[in-house]
């Protein structure tokens, strides 16, 4: 091939590339985007808004928090909400490293068990066939439709009779079947090619090594999203219904203990709201990242 047919070449291609780009542009005037986001800014700030007002409120003194109108920002800002609260929670015979130990152990625990084992029931469901399997899926289906509220007694009742109550496992146990999290992952396995898994059983590949190195990392999105509201549920359970011994109870029962404590109180109530709220927010902050990336760089299909 001659150089000024390669040149020629090149020639087209650029002009085809510049003509597929103007083609794709999105046909929107400068005020058009301008709008576009500032109208995703007041978005963003409505649903950040929360956020800030809780965090302003604990670090304003009291002569502050009592001020009518309030102010959204803190004017004179003071950490002393938050060395009060950790004084009273001195004072208490259980200790804040006690309390905070047993919600990471519950939360921890909880969660582990919950994404193993509706991970492993969702991919026999969504990739295999067997006498009651669509019955099965119906039920946990179904079972979603119940809140808490609904199954608190019966709940209470099978956990009293297995002498779990007054016990981590009341709250643990009861975690791992969570339909929502099987649900979930069953629908993202269910769009996983088949052909991949067998071409890897063809390959000598066990069933525990499918699972656990083709399955589990090409449906990151939903065991990260699982982890996400796992997390959110269990550290905010306050398990004051099955747990009845001070030093196995939760940090979210003793922070809203001290909620309760009266106008005395408002400020380190401030700072327990920060506090609880905090985990779950970072935890989400960093899934989200991880969760839009794998979505982004995954789309396997048949």
């Amino acid at each position: 091939m001659s150089r000024k047919k390669k040149e020629k070449e090149v020639v087209v291609e650029k002009a085809y590339h510049k003509k597929l780009i103007k083609r794709r542009k999105p046909n929107r005037s400068i005020i058009g985007d301008v709008a576009l986001y500032v109208f995703l800014a007041l978005v963003a700030f409505i649903m950040f808004f929360p956020i800030i007002f809780a965090v302003s409120n604990a670090l304003k003194p009291l002569d502050e928090l009592f001020r009518f109108p309030p102010k959204i920002l803190a004017q004179n800002p003071t950490l002393d909400n938050f060395s009060d609260l950790f004084i009273t929670m001195g004072k208490s015979w259980v200790t804040f490293s006690r309390y905070l130990f047993n919600t990471v152990f519950i939360t921890a625990v909880g969660t582990a068990g919950h994404l193993i084992i509706a991970s492993m029931a969702a991919f026999v469901l969504a990739k295999y066939e067997f006498p009651g399997g669509q019955a099965f899926f119906k039920l946990v289906t179904i079972a979603m439709m119940f809140t808490g509220y609904v199954t608190a007694i019966p709940n209470y009742l099978i956990i009293n009779k297995l002498g779990w109550v007054d016990t981590y496992w009341a709250i643990i146990i009861p975690a791992f079947a969570s339909p929502m999290g099987l649900f979930l992952m069953k629908q993202f396995m269910e769009g996983l090619p088949m052909s991949l898994i067998e071409a890897a059983k063809i390959d000598g590949a066990s069933e525990w090594r499918v699972f656990r190195g083709i399955v589990m990392p090409n449906v990151k999105p939903a065991w990260m999203t699982l982890i996400i509201f796992s997390v959110q549920g269990l550290w905010n359970n306050k398990a004051s219904t099955f747990i009845y011994s001070e030093a196995k109870k939760t940090l979210v029962f003793a922070m809203q203990q001290i909620q309760g404590g009266g106008i005395a109180r408002t400020g380190q109530g401030a700072a327990v709201l920060v506090v609880l709220m905090a985990v779950p927010i970072a935890i989400f902050i960093f899934s989200e990242s991880q969760i839009l990336e794998t979505m982004a760089s995954s789309g396997l299909k048949d």
